[in-house]
């Protein structure tokens, strides 16, 4: 968030157009959590949790795609972009680490 937050405050920079991906963090997990909420875990193929699963892809994808196209466009300039793009990556890596810790029913959590 800090990354993101530089790239929109630094002198050099000025707009803070980079800092519509906050809310692509904020919607991205929201399909999967209601997904896993909703379902019954079967051994099987679960279409309602894959379907939540693509749509968060979508939204994990457009916020990779956002400061690119920005800085294509000459909106914001590159540098706001990578430093952008890196907050993303550090995000969502969080929020894979959350899903996988969180996701085993059975793991035993005297190792905390």
């Amino acid at each position: 968030m800090t990354m993101v937050i530089l790239a929109c405050s630094l002198p050099q920079y000025k707009l803070w157009w980079p800092f519509f991906v906050v809310l692509f963090y904020v919607l991205a997990p929201i399909p999967t959590l209601l997904a896993r909420r909703y379902t019954e875990h079967q051994g099987s193929s679960n279409s309602c949790l894959e379907t939540a699963i693509f749509i968060t892809m979508g939204l994990i994808v457009s916020a990779f795609a956002l400061p690119i196209v920005l800085a294509r466009v000459a909106v914001i300039q590159w540098g706001a972009c990578y430093l952008t793009l890196a907050g993303n990556f550090v995000i969502f890596a969080t929020l894979l680490g959350f899903f996988l810790t969180f996701d085993q029913d059975d793991s035993d959590y005297n190792m905390w």
